[in-house]
């Protein structure tokens, strides 16, 4: 092999996981090599517009007078996770946030605060209506070098060319102040539009891979080891139908460089794999295109399948939704397609107050057929296809809920996080005022969560569950910590950052043949 490049880390990927395995790496004194496939750092990261982390007992909780104990918040996740991942593994993660936190906020470049946002399972064990989370603070894009140009996003950018502003937020800004950090660090190399094609192996132990670079083949020697962080396969419809993911590429909010090629190369390297059916599912509202977007906030409206009933508590936290939409047997998981019944108390417009992306005019939805109306809800059936009788009973029924304020079907309004968009008030909004409305919507997705199975310190194993050396995972490439849930906002995000951060300070304790 003609190694064109040495170092002691290379990072793939540059999401939260990424980042934060780069930035410890260098900070431990290793030097690093980070490649992003893409145009922009960031990731699915990039997109996420709170950038939160769900991090139990850190110190910025605790500095707003949180009680909350290591040991609730491990009650809670296993009862929530199961035996969806290894126990151990549950426990680096709930126990790994707040050292993290410490160790960022001894950098000055690092500035968090609370968001207040329930655990997304409310009737479980040691849940918290306020939650286990916190956000980094906005950050000034005059701050980095490039004024921010590199971090991808925000979606509004990406979607419609709106202004990307004066300040990072989110998870533009957690990215943002990894990429600040290490603008001092003289050890982090950082490599736009250059794509992971294959790993290098000597006597088992991965010691380089070659990557792409402009068409160019480059092959780069590591010391310590190889991080992969660059996401899930979402963008990969061959994939996703090998793996039998719900869904479809068109509809996932993951960035197009989300191709699966880490899987890919961990696999043929002789990694073990776990949960590669599984995504961070959502509705999504369908635009003009056919697309649908991850969608949430919703003030009003229920949905009903083709035969026109309601199936699913519309105000329940978006992965639960999306898997109770999946699970449904009135809808079919290859398209995917349901509506929204709302009245015209907003007016036509869909009662949807975070889209995440553009809307476009209110015209492309009518002449494309993704909002409908109707002077009756008899009419508004015949022209969303469903039968009138079940459509004018199922409003009826549910009107009947909104009166009484408790959902009897399906519970929407008991748990905290289904009042946290009508503030503490009942979800439950009657629908009577015509005409009425339908808008459709779809399946999507955050990304695919099923990669390399590993240990507590990242390090990826094979399928006899021995360590292949020099080889880690983090974040989406990795084996979900949280299994088939979605415990609480700032999951990804925060399982991600953790385990980049202990597959980092492996590789800095020593060799990886040790």
């Amino acid at each position: 092999m003609q190694w064109n490049d040495e170092c002691d880390v290379l990072v793939v990927g540059s999401g939260a996981g990424g980042v934060t395995g780069a930035y410890t790496a260098a900070r431990e004194g290793l030097d690093v090599i980070l490649v992003e496939a893409t145009e922009r750092f960031g990731g699915t990261t990039a997109y996420s517009g709170g950038g939160g982390m769900w991090f139990p007992c850190n110190a910025v909780l605790r500095r707003e007078g949180d009680e909350d104990t290591v040991e609730d918040a491990l009650t809670y996740f296993r009862a929530v996770v199961g035996d969806g991942s290894p126990h151990e593994m549950q426990e680096a993660f709930v126990r790994g946030g707040a050292p993290l936190i410490d160790y960022l906020e001894a950098d000055e470049h690092f500035v968090f605060q609370v968001l207040p946002w329930p655990d997304y399972f409310g009737k479980a064990p040691k849940a918290r209506a306020g939650g286990r989370h916190i956000v980094p603070r906005p950050l000034r894009a005059a701050k980095l070098a490039d004024a921010g140009e590199s971090v991808r996003g925000p979606l509004g950018r990406e979607w419609a060319d709106e202004p990307a502003g004066d300040y990072l937020v989110g998870g533009r800004a957690l990215v943002g102040r990894f990429l600040w950090a290490m603008e001092d660090m003289a050890n982090a190399h950082l490599q736009l539009g250059t794509a992971l094609e294959e790993l290098v192996l000597a006597d088992g132990v991965v010691v380089g891979a070659v990557v792409s670079d402009g068409g160019e083949r480059r092959a780069i020697r590591t010391r310590r080891g190889i991080l992969l962080a660059a996401g899930g396969f979402e963008q990969n419809q061959e994939l996703r139908d090998a793996y039998g993911v719900p869904g479809s590429a068109r509809d996932t909010m993951g960035p197009w460089g989300n191709l699966g090629k880490a899987h890919r190369a961990g696999v043929a390297a002789g990694a073990d794999t776990r949960s590669m059916d599984q995504a961070w599912w959502s509705p999504g509202l369908t635009h003009p295109g056919g697309r649908s977007a991850f969608a949430l906030w919703f003030t009003g409206g229920i949905f009903v399948d083709g035969a026109g009933n309601r199936f699913v508590n519309e105000s329940a936290p978006y992965d639960r939704l999306g898997r109770d939409v999946i699970a449904h047997k009135g809808i079919d998981t290859s398209d995917a397609r349901f509506w929204m019944i709302y009245d015209d108390r907003e007016g036509l417009v869909p009662p949807v107050k975070a889209p995440n992306v553009p809307l476009a005019s209110t015209e492309e939805y009518t002449s494309a057929g993704l909002w409908r109306t109707a002077d009756t809800l008899e009419e508004l059936a015949g022209v969303i296809g469903v039968p009138a009788d079940n459509l004018v009973a199922t409003v009826r029924r549910f009107n009947e809920f909104a009166a009484t304020g408790v959902d009897g079907d399906f519970g929407r309004g008991d748990e905290p996080y289904d009042r946290s968009f009508s503030g503490g008030r009942s979800p439950l909004v009657p629908i009577e005022k015509g005409p009425f409305h339908a808008a459709a919507f779809g399946i999507s997705d955050l990304g695919t969560k099923g990669g390399l199975v590993t240990d507590t310190t990242a390090r990826v194993l094979d399928a006899a569950g021995a360590v292949i050396p020099g080889l880690y995972a983090a974040g989406n490439t990795m084996a979900p910590v949280s299994g088939t849930a979605y415990p609480g906002g700032g999951n990804p995000i925060g399982a991600s950052m953790v385990f980049g951060h202990l597959a980092a300070l492996d590789m800095a304790g020593g060799p990886a043949e040790g």
